[in-house]
């Protein structure tokens, strides 16, 4: 059975650090101004009894993605471990899929003029190595791993509850999370 990449994030056990946004930009020569990945807060309540919590956010490399089905030149694409990537070489820069991407996981790069996003550092994969964002998180609240395994790591968190935001959108993201249980 061929390999399916995704993340479970534990958002109780996120820090809120940045570690993950510091370690993707280092590992992808990502400029000062722009993220493949970010920390968004959601606060519900108020002072003194209000709860935060903190979600990374990235591509979601969603099984049946909209990107990909928008892109009027076939740049985007789903590698053959669902990993949701972009062609350089055929981008054109016209943005569809960034208007598209329900989760504001892409962005237009302005050295390239070209549509860019989280890869999963899948030159990374490619040697047997987690991505960089699992690598440093300081929480570990980021959990990687085959899908399809259902002895991984990944599998076994998301059969503990893992929840999808946006789920509406129909686009079965392989980024899944395991709500705040601290609050």
């Amino acid at each position: 059975m061929a390999k399916r990449y995704g993340m479970v994030i534990d958002l109780s056990r996120c820090i809120g650090c940045n570690a993950c946004t510091v370690a993707c930009k280092a590992e992808n020569d990502v400029a000062d101004w722009e993220s493949r990945t970010r920390i968004e807060e959601e606060c519900e309540g108020e002072f003194p009894n209000f709860s935060l919590t903190l979600r990374k956010v990235a591509c979601m490399h969603c099984e049946n993605a909209i990107c990909i089905k928008v892109c009027p030149v076939k740049a985007s694409y789903q590698n053959k471990d669902g990993v949701v990537l972009i062609n350089k070489d055929r981008c054109v820069g016209c943005k569809y899929c960034i208007l598209a991407c329900p989760y504001k996981a892409r962005y237009l790069n302005k050295n390239t003029g070209l549509a860019d996003k989280c890869t999963f550092c899948v030159h990374r994969l490619e040697k047997g190595l987690k991505p960089a964002c699992v690598q440093n998180c300081m929480g570990k609240a980021l959990i990687f791993g085959d899908l399809n395994d259902p002895k991984s790591e990944v599998s076994k968190a998301k059969a503990t509850g893992a929840v999808i935001f946006h789920c509406e959108y129909g686009n079965r993201p392989a980024v899944t999370y395991i709500p705040n249980r601290r609050c």
